[in-house]
């Protein structure tokens, strides 16, 4: 008998055949059978293994969905919906002359050996948006004794510090990572520019190596992007592999997977507060990469003469323009505090009535209503037109619509939102949230 068929007899025990008779004492019990489940575990629940340690299992229910997550979610992909996604970005190749799925860094003037020595040593590292290349590269020419492997490996806070991370959370972690990806050069006695030559110029080999190595950092999505931005910005040539790092998979790319219905899951994605140590995250990564690489295949299958050398080409396009721009809810509707006439902006952080305003009307003040996607309403171009792919005429003519807009709308997968994922360690990570049952209290922290 499964944990789950012990957890829901029990909840039949408890309740009466008639609901609407049930009592708070009954109330109270069940309260207190799910908290069982769900978060509480005892002596001998046994343990799993997870970043190459062994963890007691959070509760009953931890164990269920380590065993049945999969077969639960089903996440399929969809074949023919990826022939789709592939004629659309053929499209998108040809009305751009291929520059959409171009990512074009500022390297500030740095050589391939500094470029290379600053992306390996960082790219392990989540910067939430709070630091990129350029400043990077800032930090770099002023004191470029802060990016060296010994110095960081002796005094990983120190590196931390210097690179302006220390106020992000989890910065145990991030300490960690530092040290760790430094051991690795250190061990293997080579600067990040050669590290390369380590693995015959095979930048697969290199991607396998880092991602198992123990506590470096390195996910499949981070190695994934550095090895793509080694490539694309020419740092590493004469190389082998490059076909088979796939899309670097996360939100942005999730998300636009799961909406155009090239993945599918038997039912809606859970909450993180259930996926406990990720592993829901861990199987729509794995399938979101595989039906990227599947549309990357039937893409080049279908028009030889367009060169996209490895699916993780797709990236810039999919991540920055789809995900981060044409696929979030930038068209809002706002109300006229006087008039009450209603309107649509590009911007949630206006305040102004532009209705009034385009009349000559001045300061008067209108409030946002709702945000929507562009493309599930018909003045979604109002918001399209001010993204920065399109004011930026690498399309030209301009879009005026996300491209894949039919493909979501026919499949009816528009709104649907990607998985999130809570750390195993750290401060607000599952192994802060262990207790034990009957003791009351414990769970994540914020």
């Amino acid at each position: 008998m499964s944990e789950l068929d012990v957890f829901t007899r029990r909840i039949a025990d408890i309740c009466p055949a008639n609901p609407e008779t049930l009592t708070i004492e009954q109330a109270r019990n069940v309260v207190k059978e799910v908290n069982d489940f769900l978060y509480t575990n005892y002596e001998g629940i046994r343990s799993v293994e997870a970043l190459g340690e062994e963890f007691e299992y959070i509760s009953d229910f931890h164990k269920y969905w380590h065993e049945h997550h999969r077969e639960i979610l089903n996440i399929e992909i969809d074949e023919s919906v990826c022939h789709d996604v592939a004629t659309v970005l053929h499209e998108v190749y040809q009305r751009t002359d291929g520059r959409a799925f171009l990512e074009i860094y500022d390297t500030n003037g740095l050589s391939k050996e500094d470029i290379c020595r600053i992306r390996f040593l960082t790219a392990n590292q989540d910067f939430r948006g709070s630091r990129n290349f350029g400043e990077l590269a800032r930090i770099f020419l002023s004191d470029n004794s802060v990016f060296d492997e010994q110095a960081i490996f002796n005094d990983p806070e120190d590196f931390v510090r210097s690179i302006g991370i220390t106020g992000l959370s989890q910065s145990d972690k991030r300490v960690q990572y530092a040290k760790n990806i430094s051991k690795f050069l250190l061990d293997h006695d080579v600067q990040p520019y050669y590290v390369i030559d380590c693995y015959g110029r095979d930048v697969f080999a290199l991607r396998n190596a880092i991602i198992s190595e123990p506590n470096v950092g390195y996910g499949n999505k981070k190695a994934d992007m550095f090895i793509r931005d080694m490539i694309v910005l020419g740092v590493w040539e004469n190389v082998t592999g490059f076909e088979n790092i796939d899309v670097a998979s996360d939100v942005n790319t999730i998300k636009v997977a799961l909406r155009t219905g090239i993945i599918k899951s038997a039912i809606p994605l859970v909450s993180s507060f259930i996926d406990i140590f990720c592993y829901q995250y861990a199987y729509v990564d794995e399938l979101n990469a595989r039906a990227w690489r599947k549309v990357w295949e039937i893409w080049c299958n279908k028009y030889l003469n367009e060169t996209v050398a490895s699916p993780c080409l797709l990236d810039y396009f999919i991540y920055n323009v789809i995900g981060k721009q044409f696929c979030k809810e930038i068209l809002c509707e706002f109300q006229c505090n006087e008039e009450k006439h209603t309107f649509k902006w590009h911007s949630s952080r206006n305040k102004t009535c532009q209705i009034c305003y385009a009349r000559g009307i001045r300061n008067k003040k209108a409030t946002l209503i709702k945000k929507m996607l562009p493309c599930t309403d018909n003045d979604g171009n109002i918001a399209i037109s001010k993204t920065s792919f399109v004011r930026s005429n690498i399309a030209n003519p301009n879009y005026d619509t996300c491209p894949f807009k039919e493909i979501c709308i026919s499949y009816g997968c528009t709104g649907l939102e990607p998985p999130k994922s809570i750390s195993i360690k750290g401060q607000t990570g599952w192994t802060t949230a262990y207790i034990r049952k009957n003791q009351g209290g414990g769970g994540l922290m914020a």
